[in-house]
């Protein structure tokens, strides 16, 4: 094995030293790689030259590489933002993708902060999901924050116009609007529904800034400073990285030298990042899923990110795994530990970042920022489109339309049912399932599994209300598979992941077999101003996902449970029961 690593000159109390343990061929195509980016390319990088990439629009995405000196220059009114959310009990954040995972991973690390309320971020249109985030927070006293870089999408939308109307039954028609913040970009339609609606704020973000690119920009830091953050210390600490990322010598740019290694491995058959954390930081890897999904996965390639899958043996893995270690050092798990050693005593590729402590995690939104764009002139894609999710919209969007029309969605045949759960796939997948030997749920379950191989992974793509019971039990299947078949397995929850992941899984490598769950809602919950539902709104995302799935030529499959979700879960359970 060839080890690589790299040493920073932290200041006392940062980060330690990241390490690299690379196995041949991949440490010296690393090496070649290391030598071609220090031929001039990180200035370019700096300077935005758009052929680092394709040579189309990627320099009109670059607005992040400045946000943290702009944002430390204006921090003042984040602390004043701060001062006025100690009268609330509660910020409830209404977002989807790029507007709600940073908030979420800062919310979950940090947890409720002493005098200032707690944060709490929806990014389902699960009618019970919704219920439940409705029922934590004190409505009277609860600041919410509508976040939309477009200011168009359509979850933030109606989540807004779900709770603007419970606001008002609370409160009042006349305070409703003071009890609403809106994060957006200038001139936005939603800039102007919080001017007509007299919201308290409207924080903008930045044109140039793209929403997974956006952690340190307002999207990030106003929640941050919501929750109670020491916003200036954060983003002094972040400063530092920043620093760091624009140092010449490769091999002393963390950004930089991850971004190499990401992107060489990719294109040397280690496609899965697997992101491992230690439990005190754990949702950082749902936020680096959109990162690494939607800026690489495309035109056939990408980065396919495995998040909260829990280590096992060594011989479970292929040899298509990047394994990177974000370890926590105030608060290290010696079992992990022992894991990631043991994955490096055994040839495993492993990447190693240390954080001294939780507000160095600015510091790991921007190393990953640069990273991700690296990765992606490496890889020869644009790392600052996704046009798959787009493709996913569009067809959520026709969905609706029709239901609007209608009073009903297309109809639809399932092509098999029993104990009440009903199989749906296309005409294409249909046909290679036509063969299971045993015509049951589990029967087409297992001959849809076996149709993973070498260099495949697994996702479960749950439309259902995300909750610790549901993930416990599809935690359990996933990793049923990944023993089973060893492949890499992820997990994903509708619609959030189809602002994330969901990119990957339609324009990145055709190697992915899906399992989609979709179910009926035990209750459904109207949108104000519109025809149809919040369940309406989540059927039409499911079916669209699956749509795009299936034009793109992916291996996949639907399972529609009933309204007992739970009992639905436990008896797919037998088909991973291999």
């Amino acid at each position: 094995m060839s080890q690589l690593s790299y040493k920073i000159p932290y200041d006392p109390g940062s980060a330690s030293l990241p390490k690299y343990n690379l196995p041949e061929p991949l440490a010296s195509a690393t090496k070649k790689a290391v030598e071609d980016w220090g031929t001039g390319k990180i200035q370019r990088l700096w300077k935005r030259d758009a052929s680092l990439w394709t040579g189309a629009d990627e320099a009109s995405w670059l607005g992040w590489l400045d946000i943290v000196e702009e944002q430390i220059s204006d921090v003042d009114q984040l602390r004043r933002l701060a001062g006025e959310a100690k009268s609330f009990s509660d910020v409830l954040l209404l977002g989807m993708g790029g507007s709600s995972l940073c908030p979420e991973v800062l919310d979950k690390t940090f947890c409720r902060i002493s005098g200032f309320p707690q944060l709490n971020v929806l990014d389902s249109t699960d009618p019970a999901q919704i219920r439940s985030f409705e029922s934590k927070v004190n409505l009277s006293r609860t600041l919410f924050v509508v976040s939309s870089k477009s200011g168009t999408t359509l979850e933030p939308n109606i989540f807004k116009q779900y709770f603007f109307e419970r606001a008002t039954q609370t409160v009042g028609a006349e305070q409703a609007g003071s009890r609403f913040i809106a994060i957006t970009d200038p001139g936005s339609k939603l800039e102007q529904v919080a001017k007509n609606d007299r919201f308290r704020h409207i924080f903008h973000g930045v044109p140039s800034i793209g929403g997974r690119y956006s952690a340190l920009s307002n999207f990030g830091m106003v929640p941050a400073a919501l929750m109670g953050l020491d916003v200036g210390k954060f983003l002094d600490r972040t400063k530092r990285m920043v620093d760091f990322c624009q140092t010449e010598a490769v091999e002393e740019n963390p950004g930089v030298m991850l971004g190499i290694i990401l992107g060489t491995a990719a294109r040397h058959g280690r496609d899965k990042v697997t992101i491992v954390a230690s439990p005190a930081i754990s949702d950082l890897g749902a936020w680096l899923e959109q990162l690494l999904a939607e800026s690489t996965g495309k035109q056939g390639k990408g980065i396919i990110p495995v998040d909260l899958e829990k280590l096992g043996a060594p011989q479970v893995y292929g040899n298509d795994r990047l394994f990177a270690y974000v370890r926590l050092d105030t608060a290290p798990d010696r079992e992990q530990d022992a894991d990631v050693a043991a994955l490096e005593a055994a040839g495993h590729a492993v990447v190693r970042i240390s954080m001294a402590d939780t507000y160095d995690l600015g510091q790991q939104f921007f190393q990953w920022e640069i990273a991700t764009a690296v990765a992606g002139s490496i890889i020869g894609i644009n790392a600052f489109n996704q046009p798959d999710v787009e493709a996913s919209k569009i067809a959520t969007r026709a969905l609706t339309a029709e239901y609007e029309k209608s009073g009903s969605l297309p109809a639809e045949a399932p092509f098999f049912e029993a104990g009440g759960i009903k199989l749906f796939t296309d005409a294409r997948n249909a046909d290679a399932l036509g063969h299971a030997g045993e015509r049951s749920v589990a029967g087409y379950l297992r001959a849809h599994l076996n149709r993973l191989g070498n260099g495949d992974y697994f996702a479960l793509l749950a439309y259902i209300q995300m909750n610790d019971e549901h993930e416990a039990l599809l935690q359990t299947a996933r990793h049923a598979v990944r023993d089973r078949k060893r492949v890499a397995t992820c997990l994903g929850f509708g619609p959030r992941f189809l602002h994330s992941t969901g990119q990957a899984y339609k324009g990145g490598p055709n190697s992915g077999v899906f399992l989609q769950i979709t179910c009926d809602d035990a209750v459904d919950l109207p949108v104000p101003e519109q025809k149809y539902t919040f369940g309406v709104v989540k059927a039409a995302q499911a079916r669209g996902d699956f749509q795009v799935l299936a034009d793109r030529g992916r291996r996949a499959l639907r399972v529609h449970l009933g309204k007992d979700v739970r009992s639905g879960l436990l008896t797919l359970q037998d088909a991973f029961k291999f």
